[in-house]
């Protein structure tokens, strides 16, 4: 039985059929959004992961987005990438857990359920290209606009 059809309900005798409603669509918040941009420009192999690869793309004026980890002991490695990317122009948007940022960007093992293991930290990813566009893409671009 599929989910958009009427289910008739038997309740004492009498029949009363109800409508499935769908719940409706909530808009994205940003971490919902930059998870699934990250995940986009990873597929369509648009993403830098690292300091090396970063500082490359951005200096290379290549990336479009920079996502940075706030808790990074290393405070010339922030400086470095908040340099870079207020020198280009470059929207920039920090995370407070490396190992949420590695996920994202596919620095992990999946087991058989989807279940990220081994996750490795992440200091710094750039996305040099979104991919396809999508409602998430939209959503943070509508956040940088804003700010």
């Amino acid at each position: 039985m599929s989910d958009t059809e009427e289910t008739p309900i038997v309740v004492e005798g009498e029949e009363v059929e109800t409508k499935e409603v769908e719940a409706p669509k909530g808009k994205m918040t940003v971490e919902e959004a930059l998870r699934d941009v990250l995940k986009k420009a990873m597929i369509h192999d648009g993403l830098a992961r690292g300091l090396r690869e970063c500082a490359k793309a951005l200096d290379k004026r290549q990336a479009h987005l920079c996502v940075l980890n706030e808790s990074c002991t290393e405070a010339e490695y922030i400086k470095l990438i908040e340099a870079l990317c207020a020198e280009h122009k470059i929207n920039l948007i920090k995370i407070s857990d490396p190992k949420l940022l590695g996920e994202w960007a596919g620095l992990c093992k999946l087991d058989k359920e989807g279940v990220a293991r081994k996750v490795v930290g992440c200091s710094c990813v750039v996305v040099k290209d979104f991919g396809q566009e999508s409602e998430a893409l939209n959503v943070l671009l509508e956040y940088f606009a804003q700010r």
